[in-house]
């Protein structure tokens, strides 16, 4: 636009609007700023505003960046733009009117409720003739629950950020491992016949000072192995912030995604800031929320990985609710039971364990059951908590004879 010239009243609405659409993204999550709201604009003059299609393939260009965030983009739109002659408002380019949820029986997210409900009071006033925007935020509200046990699942915006900034303090400090390797101690329970002779020769041999050293102990290895699939995906973007904050918490910490292919992501998770580091890890991973091939999945691990993240005693998180896309769970029983055998821990997280009445019943998860050492829940703050404190002590009795007999 030259400088001087005069902006229509409809296209600085236009721009309004788009403002307002990127704010109650931004409030849900979404990692929008100013940026992002001009180029927005920018492309909607490119592209026009005469198809609805166009409009939203447009803005989902411009704000989505990881797959994680499609549904939410979709259901901020829907709401945000909804009116029975869509084509029409935009191009009268009029404030939009929300009511309420979408469709009969779908759920709206609780992150998008309160970031629309938060949205009204910032939105300008209707002038005459337009209809006042009216949002319903109260059907998935509960102001009952408490942070530390409420379910990832259910949380709204202001809860996941308190949650996101919880889970980045929690520090794991591993149990110690004694190592094969020695240093030298006064304190030591064993001779060093090494250094004591090069005391010895550098004293003229005539007095043999004994030197003394003891055993190094040292934090073991930490790998994760995470579940990206459909089935997961409201838990592996908490886990991802889970294990961003383990990996920059500690040294040796080896991050892995799987869905239906297996992604390194150590690199990227390395990164201080969480944002960009997701955004890294959202550019790489290519199977985000799709299938599941848990067995192909791990065989590539083995093959290719084990013998280099695996080594000095490993631990290893699997972050999994079990359920195989391929049929029998192919390869899944002689690939975990690989995997236990090359490490010294092998924890099972499954966010399945949050219903009491969890049975081990489908292939994958009867497959992988008799193969773990300990068998966790992975669905709020409290689970996170537990799984802290449980590494920060020697395993004891976990209670997996129960489960396996259950997958028996």
């Amino acid at each position: 636009m030259r400088p001087g010239r005069e902006v229509p009243a409809a296209q600085g609405r236009l721009v309004e609007n788009v403002m307002h659409f990127a704010r109650t993204l931004r409030a849900a999550g979404l990692p929008v700023g100013p940026g992002r709201v001009i180029d927005a604009v920018n492309a909607l003059r490119a592209v026009g505003i005469t198809n609805k299609a166009d409009f939203y393939w447009t803005l989902h260009a411009i704000f989505v960046s990881r797959r994680d965030q499609r549904v939410i983009f979709d259901q901020a739109f829907h709401l945000f733009w909804r009116n029975p002659e869509l084509l029409q408002k935009m191009l009268s380019l009029m404030l939009p009117q929300v009511a309420g949820a979408e469709e009969p029986g779908e759920e709206m997210s609780r992150r998008l409720a309160d970031a629309i409900a938060a949205g009204r009071d910032r939105q300008p006033r209707p002038e005459d003739g337009e209809e006042k925007v009216e949002i319903d935020a109260t059907l998935t509200w509960s102001d009952r629950e408490l942070l530390n046990r409420m379910d990832f699942e259910k949380m709204s915006g202001v809860e996941f950020e308190d949650a996101k900034r919880a889970i980045a303090r929690l520090t794991l400090p591993l149990a110690e491992v004694p190592t094969r390797r020695f240093r030298t101690d006064r304190s030591g329970a064993r001779a060093d016949l090494r250094a004591t002779l090069r005391a010895a020769l550098r004293a003229g041999g005539d007095v043999i000072p004994l030197r003394w050293k003891k055993r190094i102990a040292r934090t073991p290895p930490l790998v994760v192995l995470c579940d990206i699939s459909g089935s997961m995906s409201k838990y592996s973007r908490m886990a991802l912030h889970f294990m961003h904050a383990l990996t920059n918490d500690r040294d040796r910490v080896f991050s892995f995604v799987f869905g239906t292919r297996l992604t390194n992501i150590t690199r990227d998770l390395r990164l201080k800031d969480v944002d960009v580091a997701l955004d890294k890890v959202g550019a790489h991973v290519e199977d985000w929320s799709g299938g599941t091939r848990i067995g192909r999945c791990l065989e590539e691990f083995n093959r290719r990985w084990s013998r280099r993240v695996l080594g000095q005693g490993a631990v290893v998180l699997f972050v999994s609710d079990g359920l195989d896309r391929d049929a029998g769970a192919a390869g899944l029983e002689r690939e975990i039971e690989r995997l236990h055998k090359s490490c010294r821990r092998l924890i099972w997280l499954n966010p399945l364990l949050r219903y009491d009445q969890f049975q081990p019943k489908s292939l994958g998860i009867r497959a992988i059951l008799p193969h773990v050492d300990e068998f966790r829940p992975a669905h709020n703050l409290a689970s996170l908590a537990e799984l802290v404190a449980a590494l920060s002590v020697p395993a004891g009795d976990t209670g997996m004879a129960r489960w396996r007999e259950k997958a028996a």
